[in-house]
């Protein structure tokens, strides 16, 4: 089937190109951008007002299979995916059994293109069983076809083991996705250390605990010339670590999450388990560092860590229920209503954050495009579309969000994956 968009606002982060225009898809790629493109045969898409965008890009997901479906699986994960606009996602591999095999990469791939309405990535374990103590079978992953390791959940204590894996998946020009916060300094911490915690008498986890583990990535990529991501990151000296290390030439990339740009300390309530993340929401400096890093590019790309959870597990008390909630449906949402609605962020920088930087970074400019040529996975959104967060209607299995019930302005409203429509006005199609 042969697609038109016509009179949306296209944003090509890629190319430097933003105005209106018209996209021709035909046979899963586009055929043509311009003013005034007509073809008889087409279904007519009538963008007026909304934004054409590159297919978002999640490189930070817990799709949870195999052996968590209860929580989420490749058929529900994906389907919130489509529901928020995202084309592309990565799934981690802290699972039951862990992913730190071929043969699990396999037949993940395999699952994601029986299960998947979007494209899944595989994200393969830096340790066997996570337990950083003995290197997985980076190799055999990636010729399986894993995008990236990481043993997120964990941080690996064990500096000879990391710098072996640097030099190692050095050659294979793969990134590992660090977990950093320094272990000792977190334990059995639920929420940010401060005066927040403090005063609802919470173990708090320190931003040095995230210092450290971030400074220590960042000399250990620089000795071995290796590429090494920061995942979520959330702490202003970190993120000035980073920006510095670039500064040098450091192969150091970074990534932030919505909640982490919107959130602080303050909106933790101990009957609500929905803000336990980790790392925890940070103080109103660390986000506004954190924001300063999107913006002038010291972090590369924004990602979810979707993480949904079975309601009886965060149906607990806090200390007690697991981090994490679903963000995949909600994240653009909250990115226009808390950001770009505030005049924090452009539309374009939020573009190139969500779809051509993780493009750019993990799949070597061949996605995250929108171009003559390319693949034809793109996201139409409304900035000014308004609407109410509902669990109810969820695609994911989680409901356990801190944004249930908000109203948000800005949507999206189609999702088009390899020239088919996948998502239309939040329904979900295949």
């Amino acid at each position: 089937m042969k697609l038109l968009i016509k009179g949306g606002r296209v944003i090509n982060p890629g190319k430097n190109f933003d105005a209106v225009s018209d996209v021709l898809i035909e046979d899963g790629k586009i055929a043509a951008i311009g003013e005034n493109l007509a073809d008889s045969e087409a279904k007519v898409i009538d963008a007026t007002g909304k934004v054409v965008s590159p297919g978002f890009i999640d490189m930070h997901t817990h799709l949870r299979e195999p052996g968590q479906e209860a929580k989420e699986d490749f058929a529900s994960g994906s389907r919130a995916a489509a529901a928020g606009g995202f084309t592309t996602v990565a799934t981690m591999p802290n699972t039951t059994p862990v992913v730190d095999n071929a043969i699990l990469v396999n037949g993940l791939k395999q699952r994601a293109k029986d299960e998947g309405v979007v494209h899944i990535e595989i994200i393969g374990a830096l340790t066997k069983g996570q337990e950083g103590k003995e290197l997985a079978e980076v190799g055999d992953m990636t010729q399986a076809g894993a995008v990236a390791f990481s043993d997120d959940g964990h941080f690996d204590n064990n500096c000879k083991l990391m710098l072996n894996a640097m030099d190692y998946l050095r050659t294979f020009h793969k990134a590992i996705m660090s977990h950093a916060e320094e272990t000792s300094l977190v334990a059995e911490g639920v929420m940010n250390e401060g005066h927040r915690s403090a005063m609802l008498g919470m173990k708090g986890r320190p931003t040095v605990a995230e210092d450290i583990a971030v400074m220590r990535e960042i000399l250990l990529a620089e000795y071995a010339d290796a590429w090494v991501h920061i995942s979520h990151i959330s702490s202003k000296n970190a993120v000035d670590m980073v920006r510095q290390a670039k500064k040098r030439g450091v192969k150091v990339t970074a990534e932030a999450t919505p909640h982490h740009l919107t959130m602080t300390d303050e909106m933790v309530n101990p009957i609500d388990s929905s803000t336990k993340v980790n790392p925890p929401l940070r103080s109103q400096a660390d986000i506004e560092a954190v924001l300063a890093g999107v913006n002038d590019g010291t972090i590369d790309i924004i990602a979810t860590d979707h993480s949904p959870h079975a309601q009886e597990e965060k149906d607990r008390e806090y200390k007690f229920a697991p981090s994490g909630f679903p963000g995949l449906e909600t994240a653009l949402g909250v990115l226009l209503t808390d950001l770009y609605h505030k005049g924090l962020i452009t539309l374009d920088t939020l573009v190139s954050r969500m779809s051509y930087m993780p493009g750019k970074l993990f799949f070597d400019g061949k996605r995250g495009i929108l171009e003559e040529g390319a693949m034809a996975d793109i996201t139409i959104f409304d900035p000014e579309k308004e609407w109410t967060v509902d669990k109810d209607k969820f695609y994911t299995k989680g409901s356990h969000s801190p944004f249930v019930g908000r109203t948000l302005k800005g949507k999206a409203v189609m999702t088009i994956v390899e020239g088919k429509i996948v998502m239309n006005d939040g329904e979900v199609l295949a």
